[in-house]
Formats: C-alpha cells, structure tokens, sequence
C-alpha cells in the first residue's frame, strides 16, 4: 500500500484529513480566549475570518468542537482532547525551533503569553516585559492582568506571576522578589478612630477586606520570636475589593485599615495620605514569584523572560527605596 502523500504546510496529516494549521492555531486562540470576540482581537482579525477559521477545521475533522450560543462558545469533550493534544504539538514544534536556532542565538520567536496580578503588571512587570519585547521583535505577546486566581495549565499560559505563599503543585517557581505587606490607615481615620495598640486591637476596628479572598478575611502577623507560630486575626469590615489599588484608595478615604503590599501603598505612605500601623509586629511577609506549568515545555523566550525579571529585582525591591520608582529594565 503507497504512503499517504504528507501535507506540505502540517507534514503530521494526510491527505484524508487535511487541517490548514492556521484553523487550528485559530481554534486554539479561541479556547485560549475564552470565546471568538476575545480572539479575534487578539489575532487582529475579524470575528467572521475567525468563525470561519474553525467551522473550516470542524469540516476538515468531521467533529464538533464548540458548542455556540448566543452567550458564547463552549469546548466539546472532542474539542478539549483536540485542544490538549495540538498544545502539546505546539510546545513541541516551539521546541524544535529553539533547539534549531541554537540556544546562543540573540532572537527569540514564537510567542508567550502571560498572567499577572493588575497593579503589579501594570507598575512593575510592564516596563521590563515591554523592554524585553522590543529587543526581540519576532515574539509575540499576550499579557492578561487580573487579580484573580488563573488557571494556568488550563487557561493556555506560558508564565505567570504570583504573590503570596504558594500552593498548587503543580507549577514550577522561581522567585522574583520579597513583598513586604504592611498594616494603613489615613490620617483621619485614625484621628475620629484611634490605631490599635496591638494586634488584637485591630478587630475593634473597621478593616478594608480584600474581595478575591475564598474564606473568611484573616490577616497573618510574623512570629516575634523564631519557633513561634504566625499569629493570625479575623477581621471584620463593611468594604469588600477585589483590587489593591482600590483597597489602597478606600483607605485614603478614611473607610477603615487596610493590609496591603507595599509596593501598592508605598506611595502614599510617602506622600502621607496614609500612615504605617504597628511597625513592631509587621504582618507575614509574602514574595513574588514566575511561576509556569511543569507539564510544558518551557520554551526558551520563558526562560529567558524569567531570567530578565529575576535580575530587574535581584537589587532589591523598587518599592523598599524612598522613590520607588519601577525597576530599569
């Protein structure tokens, strides 16, 4: 029996089925995504050219993977293990091309695309994400800021940034930085209300609590002495956010004490619309990290971006300085 004839555009596939390799990176994005709109954005082209794109690769597999709605789309059992399948195919074929071009080689292709935290992602990690972008133009990016938990094996994530103590196992770290937390209130509050004294003095007192938090808000201080355990408190309050920058603000504003990374509430302890609450039993510190999925590839443009952010902190945190200002890349 002849061989089939290989495709000459996705040599994997015969001729029997003969799936374009832009359909599937199409039908990927979408998945990535979330849904077609969010895709079409994000490849730069129109939602019909996207639509078509996978109801093509549909024709071409005879399977259903989307299910479509006018709430939007989602993944058949067909489609996941299609999906899961061709990320891994990518992550080789984005291996073969690092192998190839040589580990020496100034330029990195391909693309990366990344999850982080809001205002770390917009103050700290965008200037050197952006620097390390230019200096290699044939990579493409995908940068998703959200204060929310994010799957990333699941959501298609390359790296993501993390902070606070980690958890899931099933990622890879290295860390980037120490992130000092520190208790605020405003001048005013604390003028009307009085500060607390000690640690258990904060539960008298009406605490911003922090929205994304999946128990009851508890805030954890460091141990005083080394053996000790870290004291933790439930805090009670009537303001419920889910972002630092708003946290901070709500705190401006006189609503109550706020425990927040100091990296968001370093400038205004400069400026002095917030005041620092018992220095002397300073809350768990917590540290930032790269974190990516141990089950992929970790391609050479996530290597190398890891090692870009390790070295734009290895100094110290920006934030610890009396200027904080974000860090050189």
């Amino acid at each position: 029996m002849p061989l089939a004839r290989r495709h000459p555009r996705f040599p994997c596939f015969n001729t029997a089925m003969d799936p374009d390799f832009g359909d599937i990176r199409a039908f990927i994005q979408v998945v990535d995504s979330g849904g077609v709109n969010a895709a079409a954005t994000r490849m730069n082209v129109s939602k019909s050219q996207l639509s078509a794109r996978v109801a093509r690769l549909e024709s071409t597999l005879q399977a259903k993977l989307l299910h479509r709605s006018p709430r939007g789309v989602a993944v058949t059992d067909a489609g996941q293990r299609f999906y899961e399948h061709m990320r891994e195919v990518l992550a080789r074929m984005q291996q073969a091309v690092d192998e190839a071009s040589g580990e020496d080689a100034g330029s990195i292709a391909g693309s990366l695309r990344v999850a982080a935290p809001m205002t770390f992602g917009t103050a700290y990690l965008g200037p050197v994400l952006y620097d390390f972008m230019r200096e290699h133009p044939a990579l493409e990016l995908t940068l998703e800021l959200d204060d929310r938990y994010v799957d990333l094996l699941a959501g298609g994530y390359d790296l993501g940034v993390r902070i606070g103590r980690l958890h899931d196992s099933s990622l890879m770290a290295r860390r980037i930085a120490p992130s000092r937390r520190v208790l605020v209130c405003s001048p005013g509050y604390a003028h009307h209300n009085g500060t607390p004294q000690a640690i258990d003095d904060i539960q008298q007192h009406d605490c911003i609590c922090y929205g994304n938090a999946s128990v009851a808000p508890y805030w954890q201080f460091a141990p005083r002495a080394d053996g000790e355990a870290p004291r933790q408190i439930v805090v009670r309050g009537r303001t419920h956010l889910n972002n630092g920058d708003s946290m901070r603000d709500a705190a401006i504003a006189g609503l109550g004490i706020a425990l927040l990374p100091l990296f968001i509430a370093a400038p205004a302890l400069r400026e002095g619309t917030l005041i620092e609450l018992l220095p002397g039993s300073p809350p768990t510190a917590d540290a930032i990290y790269a974190v990516y999925p141990q089950t992929r590839y970790v391609s050479r443009a996530v290597r190398a971006l890891i090692d870009r952010l390790v070295a734009a902190f290895d100094e110290g945190p920006p934030w610890e300085s009396p200027a904080a200002e974000p860090p050189a890349s």
